[in-house]
């Protein structure tokens, strides 16, 4: 050591011109202190890996983040960045509102950035220290969906914190190509490949006596502590994941499955009242055959008193009724109580006209079976108007005898309301615009709506203008 110098009662060592990997400066204190002398050493805020060689700090710098000490904290960036549609549909388990927001995304070696800033900014954003938000891809789940939205080309990132992400792109090879490179770092840091605690860096306060670890050192031993936070996300995921696992501990899971297995059968419930067939919904053929009859009794029932007090109504069939009341007929209907149509209540002959276009579109098959409807569609396309009532009379008398007298009824009924078209201001084309979609539709919508909806109008106009043609006259 160099000769000692004293300024104002203080003495100081002069430190040598070659210092140790990790020496520590002493500054010695005059006698007249009242405290000892101790020796004052940084602190670390990272555990670096064994083995590796650390990167001198420096001294004069001591509020900054030391984070990337040895590289731990850097980010090695897999997939460059791009614009995709973004939404966040869970935080913590619990669900939110989906806003979809442009987004750019860069992928990086454990995590995925997402970036509210343009390109440029966004690449600036990649340094140590930029703010982003991201997700963490250790222990994260990704899969196509089409549940979660209506668009197309939909992939959903799920982590083990219960945070839910949606990503879509409007060209599959682009949301593809960011699929199947998320699925790969996935893969990668679930085997292990991404390092200690999925490539996060292990915070770990020191006390004031331990050094910085010097490349000369031997490695030393991991403490059992570092496990805690592998400890505490299992714990996280129990919590979010496994609620039936602690319900269960309190009998509700145990007491659940012996109720339903107590539970008595439909059959059973039928025999004793509880619960009784629907009318609405139901299908046609099995109605009848409950009811032991070949038109629906409500079908009648509506039939019989629209034309008691109803035919001269302005709009009928076309202005809806009160769709509150129409769901309380609809009930009373389904418990098979005992139905008074004159009653005040249903006073609003449209509420009655509308609970029986109800009945038709709830029907799980249409009055004209699936099976028909094309036959229907190439039989109004002929031209000639007696070869074209020829051939609906003909599909007609071969539909299912409940179908063809319910058409029988409900057609002959149509055209009484049509005799009274100068009171109701009803016309043929405007009774087949209301009951060309209520009759009938295709099995599977595979062509154009529109262009169906032409044809169901026309079928329904022409058999009303070959009502007596088709059904012969009279009443019902």
């Amino acid at each position: 050591f160099e000769p000692i110098k004293i300024t104002n009662d203080r003495f100081y060592i002069k430190q040598p011109a070659m210092v140790l990997p990790g020496a520590v400066q002493m500054r010695i204190k005059s006698s007249q202190s009242s405290t000892g002398e101790r020796l004052s050493q940084t602190k670390s805020m990272v555990l670096p890996d064994p083995g590796t060689l650390q990167t001198p700090i420096n001294r004069h710098r001591r509020n900054q983040s030391q984070h990337n000490v040895g590289g731990s904290g850097e980010l090695q960036t897999l997939l460059k960045g791009e614009y995709l549609n973004k939404a966040k549909i869970a935080e913590g388990g619990k669900k939110l509102r989906k806003n979809w927001t442009a987004t750019w995304v860069v992928l990086c070696s454990n995590q995925l950035l997402f970036f509210k800033e343009s390109k440029q900014e966004a690449v600036a954003n990649l340094k140590p220290g930029g703010k982003s938000d991201g997700v963490d891809l250790c222990g994260a789940v990704i899969e196509w969906t089409t549940e979660k939205s209506s668009r197309k080309n939909v992939i959903q990132i799920t982590t083990p914190n219960g945070h839910e992400f949606l990503l879509q792109a409007d060209h599959f090879p682009t949301i593809s190509k960011w699929h199947d490179a998320i699925k790969k770092t996935v893969d990668s840091l679930s085997s292990g490949a991404g390092g200690q605690s999925c490539g996060r860096a292990a915070l770990h306060r020191s006390n004031s006596t331990e050094c910085l670890s010097r490349p000369t050192c031997e490695p030393t031993k991991p403490k059992p502590k570092e496990t805690k936070s592998e400890h505490r996300r299992s714990i996280m995921f129990k919590l979010n994941y496994s609620a039936s696992d602690s319900a269960d501990k309190n009998g509700v899971k145990n007491r659940l499955k012996k109720f339903i297995s107590r539970r008595p059968s439909m059959k059973t419930l039928q025999e004793k009242g509880l619960i009784k067939d629907r009318v609405f919904g139901c299908h046609m053929l099995t109605l009848c055959e409950r009811e032991r009859t070949t038109v629906p009794k409500f079908v009648k029932l509506c039939v019989e008193e629209v034309e008691k007090r109803g035919l001269e109504a302005d709009g009928l069939y076309r202005v809806s009724g009160n769709l509150a009341v129409i769901q309380k007929l609809r009930f009373l209907v389904d418990q098979e109580e005992e139905l008074n149509l004159g009653d005040s209540q249903w006073e609003d002959i449209h509420v009655i006209t509308g609970a029986l276009k109800m009945f038709f579109r709830e029907l799980p098959e249409p009055l004209f079976p699936f099976r028909f409807f094309d036959l229907f569609v190439e039989a109004v396309k002929i031209r000639e108007p007696t070869q074209k009532g020829q051939a609906l009379k003909k599909l007609i008398h071969q539909v299912p005898k409940p179908n063809h007298n319910t058409m029988k009824v409900l057609f002959q009924h149509l055209r009484r309301v049509l005799m009274k078209s100068q009171k109701n201001l009803m016309s043929t084309q405007g009774i087949s615009i209301v009951f060309g979609p209520t009759l009938m539709w295709p099995e599977f919508e595979s062509g154009n709506m529109e262009v169906n909806m032409v044809y169901q109008n026309q079928i329904v106009e022409s058999i009303l203008i070959e009502c007596v043609e088709i059904f012969g006259p009279g009443g019902m």
